[in-house]
């Protein structure tokens, strides 16, 4: 098909100056080669496509046709390849970004802003869900790029971690004496406590934390979102678990009160998750050296088995 593609190439250029020579003189051929691509193309389509006569070459009806839907087809590769010239200097396309909406407001939002800035042409398109959904839609190849709550354990992504992240109690004016000194999580746990729903990676990482230390969770709420969940805190409904890095504006106001635990819970991390089966856009691998310049560094280091 690509030696086919040039012979029309080869057949477009001659009639757009009806010569042969002329044609060879912009395509960089000889003459004789010109004529022979021509011989060629008449043999395969089985037909005349021009008339010789010793002023040049004309169209014959055949060639007249076949000239209109070459033109046309030569146009669109043309504005193909400009396209793609396009998307390769990020002045076009698409990057599409799975996210929860705490991470995308408390963490991504502020590296949506730079990258729009830089590449106003690329269309972002934010897609909420779990990191259960995140990690569906990266697997059905709805999403370039995943941002997550880790850990996650899964052979089919790249997972690389890219912020470090601390869970917490909190607590409003009516429990502001438990923040005085660290207390024991045994303690801790006979107070009505405030979680995100069961499912959610944060409220897993920190429910299988409490088991390991031999005890179980039993929440007075389990809410759908972190906002809510530093909300019922304010309201003094009870201790809420959350992410330090994200109740940032309410711990530095005094909104809400940090209690510290004798035994903190172990940091974690936010991850950049990727497909491996699917290759990474210019767009997603810009996007990514934005969020974390180490990422492809390490992602070379695991290939070299280091």
């Amino acid at each position: 098909m690509v030696g086919k593609l040039d012979l029309y190439r080869v057949f477009h250029t001659v009639s757009k100056h009806e010569s042969f020579s002329k044609a060879a003189k912009e395509l960089y051929m000889t003459q004789p080669a010109v004529s022979q691509a021509i011989a060629n193309l008449e043999r395969e389509l089985k037909t005349y496509l021009f008339t010789r006569t010793s002023k040049g070459v004309h169209l014959t009806n055949e060639g007249e046709m076949l000239h209109e839907y070459v033109t046309s087809a030569l146009s669109l590769l043309e504005a193909a390849e400009v396209k793609m010239d396009e998307f390769q200097n990020l002045m076009t396309g698409e990057l599409r970004i799975g996210v929860g909406d705490t991470v995308a407001r408390y963490y991504l939002l502020s590296y949506l802003e730079k990258f729009h800035m830089r590449y106003p042409g690329i269309k972002l398109k934010i897609m909420n869900g779990t990191t259960r959904e995140i990690v569906s839609f990266l697997k059905a190849g709805e999403a370039d790029v995943g941002i997550c709550n880790l850990p996650i354990e899964d052979e089919q992504l790249h997972v690389y971690p890219c912020e470090d992240i601390q869970d917490i109690f909190v607590c409003g004016d009516k429990y502001k004496n438990l923040a005085q000194q660290p207390i024991a999580l045994e303690t801790l746990l006979r107070m009505p406590l405030i979680f995100l729903e069961e499912g959610s990676n944060s409220r897993q990482y920190v429910e299988k934390y409490v088991r390991q230390k031999g005890y179980e969770l039993s929440p007075e709420f389990d809410l759908g979102s972190h906002d809510l969940v530093l909300e019922f805190a304010r309201i003094n409904l009870g201790i809420a678990c959350v992410t330090k890095e994200f109740a940032k504006d309410y711990l530095m106001t005094g909104i809400l009160h940090e209690i510290p635990l004798q035994q903190p819970i172990p940091s974690r991390s936010l991850g950049i998750c990727t497909f491996k089966n699917i290759p990474m856009s210019r767009a997603t691998k810009t996007f990514i050296q934005l969020l974390d310049a180490r990422y492809f560094q390490n992602k070379g280091k695991k290939r070299n088995g280091v």
